[in-house]
């Protein structure tokens, strides 16, 4: 089975592995002459995408390239602690979620789909699809066209293959945050704990590097859409200042990154046809850190369902599997945004409630998540893929 693959981020690095390891042929078309680079902050992986690591043999190479955080602390505006509880799984759950700088995951990510067999090919923009028969032609801006009997949509959030497929299809919207992120230095912060703080203005997030660096990200609450160009650290310094963690970490940045404004999209009503389909932030976007480990379960279960049958009916199957289980996660990162611009009256609640409902009722409810397991009963046919767990 010939596979191109539109988009070398996460979502397409991931899927690359996955059909590598069925025996698919594979191609990567990515419009960038470098998909890494320094775009975006630091991420973490959760329990149920490392999973999907593990079945595809990337486990350790993400693992190399980050460092686990087994704790979540979670605080008030006031300094307060609201709750404490293991990092992206389950208490019982030895697996550790693993946090690290998008960059290096993407590159972990090539590099393990580049050693499996597939081909990538930089530069290269999506105009144009079509199906004909058993193929789809792909046509790119610069002349370049390519057949397969499968064309996988991994272009993240402003996807050409999703505009494609439904040329009606919604498009993001501002979704009234905005990140600043950067590196801190000189700042005491207990390692092996990922704490987020609900402040005034938008949520705080900071965690001690093995290095001893302290990695932030300001999610910024903003109704307005702001140029990004006007964002500096000096703003970011004056909407935290009564915060006291946040401040102490802002006044030890050494390191700036390029702010992005936080979008969300619509539910995508139209995922596949015979022989095109979309995965990770193309047809779903979820935000919650749960975005590359879900890019990581649709790798999975795309290359299972393409076992179980012939491309057309394997995509039916796909979106069948996968459409309940993205509502969900759509709605709880809803919830987590909210929380995120939450006001004065909102705030006192919360902080008055939460710190019970974290003990009573954290468990249950996330298991949904984290106890998922795409890969249960499956191992790739086509490739030896040895495991670690």
């Amino acid at each position: 089975m010939r596979v191109i693959v539109i988009g070398g981020g996460v979502a397409g690095a991931a899927g690359a592995v996955a059909l590598r390891r069925i025996g698919a042929e594979v191609t990567v078309y990515e419009a960038y002459a470098d998909p890494a680079g320094r775009v975006g902050s630091f991420l973490s992986l959760a329990v149920n995408g490392l999973r999907g690591l593990d079945a595809l043999g990337c486990l350790e190479a993400v693992q190399r390239a980050g460092f686990a955080v087994p704790r979540q602390r979670l605080w008030a505006e006031t300094g307060r602690r609201l709750g404490d509880t293991p990092r992206g799984r389950l208490a019982g759950d030895s697996l550790m979620s693993v946090t690290l700088m998008r960059g290096r995951l993407v590159e972990a990510m090539r590099a393990e789909a580049v050693r499996a067999g597939a081909r990538v090919v930089t530069g290269e923009r999506l105009v144009g699809a079509a199906t004909g028969g058993a193929a789809v032609r792909a046509e790119f801006a610069g002349g370049l066209r390519a057949e397969a009997d499968l064309l996988v949509g991994a272009d993240g959030i402003w996807s050409a293959t999703r505009r494609i497929l439904d040329p009606e299809a919604p498009e993001p919207r501002y979704a009234g945050l905005y990140t600043a992120s950067g590196v801190a230095r000189g700042v005491d912060v207990e390692p092996g704990a990922f704490n987020m703080v609900f402040g005034r203005n938008g949520a705080f997030v900071y965690l001690a590097a093995p290095d001893g660096a302290v990695w932030w990200a300001a999610q910024v609450a903003s109704p307005r859409r702001p140029d990004p160009a006007s964002i500096d650290l000096d703003l970011v310094k004056e909407l935290y200042r009564r915060e006291q963690m946040p401040a102490e970490v802002l006044a030890g940045v050494t390191e700036w990154h390029r702010p992005t404004l936080m979008h969300v999209l619509p539910e995508v009503p139209v995922w596949r046809d015979d022989r095109t389909v979309l995965v990770g932030d193309s047809g779903h976007p979820v935000g919650a850190g749960q975005g590359a480990s879900m890019a990581i379960e649709d790798a999975v279960v795309l290359a299972r369902t393409l076992q179980e049958a012939d491309v057309p009916a394997a995509l039916a199957l796909y979106e069948q599997r996968r459409r309940a289980r993205i509502a969900k996660m759509v709605r709880s990162a809803g919830a987590n945004r909210d929380a995120k611009t939450a006001g004065f009256l909102t705030r006192q609640a919360r902080n008055l409630v939460m710190p019970a409902a974290m003990k009573l009722f954290y468990e249950r409810g996330v298991s949904w998540l984290y106890s998922h397991d795409v890969t249960a009963g499956w191992r790739p046919t086509g490739q030896d893929v040895p495991s670690r767990m």
